[in-house]
């Protein structure tokens, strides 16, 4: 069980991580050419727009046993308006969540490296969102479908070995 004090700052981790996650989907399927995001309300920080109903519910279960598994909803994509074409456009939109939390992290730990937060619960936040969002990045690059890990492992792959994993899919 987790003191009252330490759910909070999970809860608050899990919420920032995210969020910054889903919106840097967003953010890159626009960078290179789909609207449908930005057109849905998507581009946003607004961790409300992200949240998926039942992967709040269940990161706020296991938060309580001290883990934090949850998701949110996945980001709307058109792949077919992406550039340089479909398959290399959503390799990079799966690769900016985790490289958003990972940039996150790095960033929150230099902030701690330089000791630029003196408050003591703030350093605390911090340190809980780097451990929020290094894992995160990594549970999200599994290759396993429908994780984003996966979609940059298509994007790889020559077409035809990236057509034989699509029937997988709906076992993700």
């Amino acid at each position: 069980m987790v003191s009252p004090q330490h759910f909070l700052y999970l809860i608050l981790a899990l919420l920032i991580a995210l969020t910054l996650h889903e919106a840097a989907h967003a953010a890159m399927a626009t960078l290179l050419g789909d609207p449908t995001a930005r057109q849905q309300g998507r581009l946003a920080l607004n961790p409300l727009v992200h949240l998926d109903p039942l992967g709040t519910l269940m990161m706020l279960l296991t938060v309580l046993g001290g883990i934090g598994i949850g998701w949110g909803k996945p980001v709307p994509v058109t792949p077919w308006r992406l550039r340089p074409d479909p398959k290399t456009g959503m390799a990079l939109v799966a690769a900016a969540g985790p490289l958003a939390n990972l940039a996150t992290a790095v960033l929150l730990a230099g902030v701690l490296q330089a000791d630029l937060l003196p408050v003591t619960w703030l350093a605390r936040l911090a340190l809980v969102i780097i451990v929020v969002s290094v894992s995160l990045a990594v549970f999200n690059l599994l290759p396993l479908p429908p994780l984003d890990g996966y979609r940059v492992l298509l994007g790889f792959l020559p077409s035809r070995q990236a057509a034989a994993l699509v029937p997988l899919e709906p076992y993700g």
